[in-house]
């Protein structure tokens, strides 16, 4: 009896055994198909993809939308034989008067926390990117920039609107810890301020489909800089350029472009700026390079009785050694100052002109020291003309994901 039982019993075993095995086996069968459907699905919506058939614009991935976010640092340490006091009040005959000089950069003798400047880029969608430039001074905070930009407007067509640098001429749109140089150029101050032309509007570029790179650019802008114009009881500014690069050999690259920038002035009456920028490139090795960069620039200002014709150039070369060391010399100069100038008589306001040499050490590609040594013979201080000497050393950081400048 006791036998039989036992053999029952593992007959009952055995053939539950046998069962769940069944059922573990029918689950993974199952398994199997449903994954097999799914890879069949993926591989359709993939095929789909890669013809252009599926509107992705709805999708989203947390990882490829967040923003790139930069911080960059800016400080000077500044000697210079004028008190800090007279320096805020210098003037340039014809363009700046004491006090209108505004110095957001490298303004005291001594120590100086130039900006900290918080720089935004984020894809938006498959049609628009954003970007904003914050910055920091120690007693301000500034928007820079901060503006939308399309990315798939067809016929190799752009569109920019928000506030933003102007693409007039070569250096307007160029941010001051990418100069070459630590001074904006004497034409530019004495035209456009230190911020040069930087407002609110809408730009429109289109790059011609040819193996020369040609772009034609277009801009209309609120006006707001009130050196050159200023008139904003509407907008009333509009900026065209035309730029392009050819490359002559293997080694040598040749950007040059004309800007044109027509608006009102305070007195309501028309303001007109003409630019030509010539760049060449040489390039000596693969870390070494020689450039040579010149912009002129004529202001017709008209005030109604009069129209003040002024003009300026700056012209420099720059020698990159190699990735760490390069060295430069800029040229300045006022070249036209038809304007009123009784205020400055017994003063001369001739050969106004500025003279800067650097050096440049660059540790890694995100940092930067700069020694520059200027000699300045175009500001008036206290009513007497004063040639002013100055030795700075600058220090540029730069961490986070940065994009690079614009050649």
């Amino acid at each position: 009896m006791k036998k039989t039982l036992c053999l029952s019993l593992l007959a009952c075993v055995s053939l539950m055994a046998d069962t769940q095995l069944d059922t573990i086996q029918a689950e993974l069968q199952k398994q199997k198909e449903t994954t097999q459907q799914l890879e069949a699905k993926i591989d359709a919506l993939s095929a789909q993809q890669n013809s252009g058939t599926v509107n992705t614009s709805a999708s989203f991935s947390q990882n490829a939308y967040l923003p790139d976010i930069a911080l960059i640092l800016n400080m000077s340490a500044v000697s210079r034989d004028v008190k800090n006091s007279d320096y805020e009040n210098f003037e340039i005959p014809g363009f700046i008067d004491a006090g209108d000089a505004a110095l957001p950069f490298n303004k005291d003798r001594g120590f100086n926390l130039n900006y900290a400047e918080v720089a935004m880029h984020s894809v938006v969608d498959p049609y628009f990117e954003a970007f904003a430039i914050f910055h920091l001074h120690p007693n301000e905070f500034e928007i820079g920039e901060a503006y939308v930009q399309t990315t798939s407007l067809p016929y190799s067509l752009r569109v920019r609107a928000g506030k933003f640098k102007s693409s007039f001429g070569r250096i307007n749109s160029k941010h001051q810890h990418s100069w070459h140089f630590d001074a904006q150029p004497v034409i530019y101050k004495a035209l456009f301020g230190p911020d040069g032309i930087s407002d609110a509007g809408v730009q429109t570029q289109w790059v011609a489909p040819t193996d020369t790179y040609l772009m034609l650019g277009a801009e209309a802008l609120q006006g707001t800089n009130e050196r050159s114009f200023g008139d904003v009881e509407q907008n009333n500014l509009y900026v065209g350029y035309i730029k392009s690069s050819v490359d002559i050999g293997d080694d040598l690259s040749v950007l040059g472009g004309v800007s044109f920038a027509h608006g009102q002035n305070k007195t309501t009456n028309a303001t007109d700026v003409y630019g030509v920028d010539l760049t060449l490139r040489e390039q000596l090795g693969s870390y070494s390079s020689l450039i040579w960069q010149s912009e002129f620039l004529q202001r017709n200002k008209d005030l109604g009785t009069t129209t003040d014709k002024q003009a300026g150039l700056y012209s420099e070369l720059v020698y990159q050694y190699n990735n760490n060391y390069s060295g430069g010399f800029r040229y300045d100069v006022i070249t036209k100052n038809d304007t009123d100038l009784t205020a400055y008589n017994g003063i001369s306001t001739d050969d106004l002109d500025k003279y800067t040499a650097m050096l440049e050490y660059k540790p890694f590609p995100m940092s930067r020291l700069r020694l520059t040594y200027s000699y300045d013979r175009t500001k008036v201080i206290a009513g007497e003309r004063k040639d002013i000497n100055q030795v700075m050393l600058s220090l540029n950081i730069a961490a986070g994901a940065h994009g690079a400048h614009n050649y």
